[in-house]
């Protein structure tokens, strides 16, 4: 099967190649950007601007619900959505131009890693990872502000609303845990410095879990797509359009529950396997600290109260390590006013009055 077949296949139908002014103008941004964000890395600037421009760019009639520029591999080309405007085409490149630098081919051209994503085994691991890696990675060269929106009954903040918010939010939360220089250093450089740092902090089972349950969600929010495109473009007598309502709230309920099974899993595997390496009391209120300020990163539903018991579990937990280091009583003053403080407090800070129910996309 030929590129523009595998294209085809993929609904993008190739209009007309990029004129070299709108190259020109994409490599300098994307250089320059990546120049900003990353100013005291092996970057160079002329290198990367002739690595962009050498690229081939083309317009192209994409399917509704697909990202608006997609990278492929196999011609080292990006396609824009026909109808862009060069600003929002420069904005779009860096995520792409990024698939393009994290790829790694054997001799013959195979794809065997691109950034998290692993194509060596019978079955390709990591893929929603690195798509969530990379574009969390892009929103912040671009400096995206956070915002607060809802999806599927999950209320999150995101810098990423209309590009796989649910998938960012959790990769910022394993982010969190292992360091974003982690996460950065193996979506661009393609190893395996982020899995074995999260391994290592939580274990292998959860890493796999989380891995796993990354795919999910992405696959449950591609047939939804699908099937909404279904709705809207043919021609469906009302037995059939229920149908199809009915199969689209049923992969919501699948992307709902995933995400919360998967953020409490981050969650719990770090601070549970954490409580074994507090040798101080330095080490209690920095552990008490990175866990409380968790509660930004969350998703949250209507009736979520997880990470309120699971903190007041933990407080308990924390005063038997500090009377085992200190062979003394937690200390009243500190334990009561300030703890429980937080805690009587930590149940409104869940609270999220902006919501947002839009349309994003996947590629």
């Amino acid at each position: 099967m030929n590129v523009e077949n595998e294209l085809k296949k993929d609904g993008i139908t190739v209009i007309k190649p990029l004129d070299a002014l709108s190259v020109t103008l994409i490599a300098k941004f994307v250089a320059e950007k990546f120049m900003s964000f990353f100013p005291f890395s092996r970057f160079r600037y002329h290198e990367l601007f002739s690595r962009v421009s050498h690229l081939d760019m083309y317009i192209a009639d994409m399917p509704k619900g697909m990202s608006e520029a997609n990278y492929f591999y196999k011609n080292s080309s990006i396609y824009f959505k026909n109808g862009l405007s060069i600003d929002e085409m420069k904005e779009l490149a860096i995520h792409e131009f990024m698939h393009h630098f994290q790829e790694i081919k054997d001799q013959k051209g195979n794809l065997y890693r691109l950034g998290i994503c692993d194509f060596t085994g019978i079955k390709v691991h990591g893929m929603a990872l690195n798509e969530a890696a990379v574009q969390l990675i892009s929103s912040k060269i671009l400096k995206k502000e956070e915002d607060t929106v809802k999806y599927y009954g999950i209320s999150f903040s995101t810098s990423t609303p209309s590009y796989y918010p649910l998938l960012c939010n959790l990769i910022s939360q394993m982010a969190y845990v292992v360091g974003e220089v982690v996460l950065f250093d193996s979506t661009l450089y393609s190893n395996n410095r982020f899995k074995n740092t999260f391994i290592r902090l939580t274990s292998d089972s959860t890493f796999h879990k989380v891995e796993k349950n990354f795919d999910k969600i992405l696959e449950a929010e591609e047939k939804i797509i699908r099937l909404t495109s279904r709705i809207e473009q043919e021609d469906l007598v009302e037995k059939e359009i229920a149908k199809i309502s009915s199969q689209i709230g049923i992969y919501k309920k699948l992307i709902q529950d995933t995400f919360i099974e998967t953020q409490n899993k981050i969650l719990t595997s770090y601070f549970n396997r954490s409580l074994n390496n507090l040798y101080s009391v330095q080490d209690i209120e920095d552990f008490r600290k990175k866990l409380y300020c968790y509660k930004d990163l969350l998703g949250t539903t209507e009736n979520y109260t997880y990470f309120n018991d699971y903190y007041i579990s933990l407080m308990t937990k924390l005063d038997e390590i500090y009377e085992a280091i200190t062979g003394e009583t937690a200390l009243v003053p500190y334990k009561r006013s300030l703890w429980q403080i937080l805690l009587g407090k930590i149940s409104k800070l869940f609270g999220k009055s902006y919501e947002t129910e839009a349309y994003y996309h996947v590629s």
